[in-house]
């Protein structure tokens, strides 16, 4: 499986891959991903991080991490989403992997990400990486059919984590910056 950034060769394979996400699992996202410009911002905004896993020329799954601006620029908001077919195969492990090493290389030290709370296994995976629980967000999505569902809102501290994730990550990609370039507790603009 070959994990890297998004690139505007991607547009069709991942035309594709978000027309095939089910419509019961469609009702947790933000965007609509039927929306031409939701599939352009993931090809062309610059800001943060994106990447794919493809396999055989197929989208497995795709992770962003965008960060906040102003005085939140240094929190990322992470987005992952892994084709039904290839769940439960360590996919979303790998991507958030990644996508967690990129953002804290691009500075950004806290990143967040909402899970559905009847998600025990998703918020499980996010925890071994370091994550922490902040919020549950009660009745935080509607779906489609009227059905309202919590969130828990995880968190990942790249001082109180120690930057293991980097440690854990995988062999440097091409596209990657040098590791020096992580923010530290010692090296950020503000405490906590």
């Amino acid at each position: 499986m070959e994990v890297r950034a998004l690139e505007d060769r991607d547009e069709a394979a991942l035309r594709a891959f978000f027309q095939a996400i089910p419509e019961e699992d469609r009702g947790f996202f933000k965007e609509d991903l039927d929306e031409p410009a939701v599939l352009r911002r993931w090809i062309d905004d610059a800001r943060g991080v994106r990447i794919v896993a493809c396999d055989e020329g197929r989208v497995a799954g795709v992770a962003a991490v965008w960060p906040g601006i102003g005085r939140s620029a240094h929190v990322g908001d992470l987005r992952l989403v892994v084709a039904r077919e290839r769940r439960r195969q360590g996919v979303g492990q790998l991507l958030a992997r990644h996508a967690l090493a990129d953002a804290l290389r691009e500075g950004m030290w806290k990143i967040t990400v909402e899970v559905v709370a009847q998600e025990q296994g998703t918020i499980d995976m996010f925890m071994a990486l370091g994550f922490v629980a902040e919020a549950l967000l009660r009745d935080q999505l509607a779906l489609s059919d009227g059905e309202r569902q919590d969130v828990v809102l995880l968190s990942h501290f790249a001082d109180e984590a120690g930057q293991d994730v980097l440690l854990a990550a995988p062999d440097e990609a091409p596209w990657r910056r040098s590791p020096s370039t992580v923010p530290t507790p010692s090296t950020r603009s503000s405490p906590r």
